[in-house]
């Protein structure tokens, strides 16, 4: 006999995870025995520099590191995240108030909500956008309003369009550029219609700028911090995954308003016992190191962004090639929905992407690529889709 309990309804109420789905239906496929190339998750098939995996097998040694990390993570990483704020965007930081080691930006972003929002509170959340912003909401007992991404608007979120007495309710914005999945930027003008919003509402806002140096033909991304007033309103979510291909290292930082990092930091000081200290010493090698490694990895994801946008485009597809992130945000073909052409690629061609229908009902008619296979995969996939 075994016991039988209802899950909670925030689990019920939970859509299948993306990424998790599709991992899934990859492996079903490999164990068929079909060749696949993955342009699915954007998990960087580069491997971590050198002198960053030194510098933790160095720190390892280090018995001090053996025991319980400090919660808001070791002073010196955090002054290291400070000074290369400063270096890349002129943005100065209180590193002592100002900054928090993250588990990842991925956990950050999902423990936020839970300090701010509660059972019925409200969350603007873009759509399509990263599952965790409207995952984290609902573990809090919180309600998205959800912001569609239109190419009309370039996928920025029409806050006009946002009704008076939703933004009277609603605590906390999701924004993310450059953005996941549709690769779209912001500029000036954007954050600072978005401040404006905020502080006629009362609003925090909640930037997630995982992708700031996963930028192309110099085009450089600017920090929402970067913007006056940016700090009065708000939190900037940073990871270091995807600049220096560490995703599996579990690193990242939240900076902005001291007394919004406080309240992330006490939700996250009764869930979690912080980052390894040693990974932390790997993460100040790679804030602190000659940045020209990052120049080297963008220069691979152009190379490879350039192959695949040209291929794309001999087949006739709309498709433009992206300013940042390593991802494609590609029109299905007229006729077919996102689930539908993504399991044609996969059953048929052995092609792994990610439906844009998963990332929200407004990605709907798109998929992503993502640029985290080898320039030769790239021409293998795109002869596949000919034979299409």
């Amino acid at each position: 006999m075994k016991v039988k309990v209802d899950r909670a309804k925030r689990i019920k109420n939970l859509p299948p995870y993306l990424f998790a789905s599709i991992d899934k239906m990859k492996q079903e496929a490999i164990k068929n025995g079909m060749d696949i190339i993955n342009l699915g998750i954007g998990d960087p098939d580069i491997p971590t520099p050198p002198n960053i995996v030194k510098r933790l097998q160095e720190a390892v040694k280090n018995e001090k590191y053996h025991q319980y990390p400090s919660y808001e993570g070791l002073l010196i990483f955090r002054q290291a995240v400070a000074e290369w704020y400063k270096k890349r965007f002129n943005v100065k930081l209180n590193p002592e108030d100002e900054v928090l080691t993250l588990i990842g930006s991925k956990e950050g972003i999902g423990h936020f909500p839970l300090a701010y929002i509660n059972p019925g509170d409200v969350a603007l959340v873009p759509s399509p956008a990263y599952p965790v912003y409207n995952a984290g909401t609902l573990f809090a007992g919180g309600q998205s309003y959800i912001m569609p991404l239109k190419k009309k608007n370039n996928f920025l979120p029409d806050i006009d369009a946002i009704p008076a007495r939703i933004a009277r309710k609603a605590k906390i914005m999701f924004i993310n550029y450059p953005n996941n999945p549709t690769s779209a930027v912001a500029e000036r003008e954007f954050y600072e219609r978005v401040i404006k919003f905020a502080l006629k509402y009362n609003i925090i806002i909640a930037h997630d700028a995982a992708y700031s140096e996963m930028y192309y033909d110099n085009y450089r991304p600017m920090s929402f911090l970067e913007i006056d007033g940016a700090k009065d309103v708000g939190i900037e979510f940073h990871s270091l995954s995807k600049t220096y291909n560490m995703t599996g290292w579990r690193i990242g930082f939240a900076v902005g308003n001291k007394d919004i990092i406080s309240a992330l930091g006490k939700v996250k000081s009764n869930l979690d016992s912080g980052v390894f200290e040693v990974v932390q010493e790997a993460g100040i090698e790679a804030l602190t190191c000659d940045q020209s490694i990052a120049d080297d990895i963008r220069k691979i994801y152009q190379e490879r962004r350039d192959i695949l946008v040209a291929g794309l485009k001999s087949l006739g597809m709309e498709v433009e090639a992206p300013k940042a992130t390593f991802y494609i945000w590609l029109k299905t073909p007229k006729g077919f929905k996102s689930a539908d052409y993504t399991a044609r690629l996969l059953n048929k061609a052995g092609i792994v992407t990610t439906p844009g229908n998963g990332f929200g009902k407004d990605g709907e008619g798109y998929i992503r690529m993502a640029l985290t296979v080898k320039k030769e995969r790239m021409l293998e996939a795109i002869e596949r889709m000919k034979k299409l």
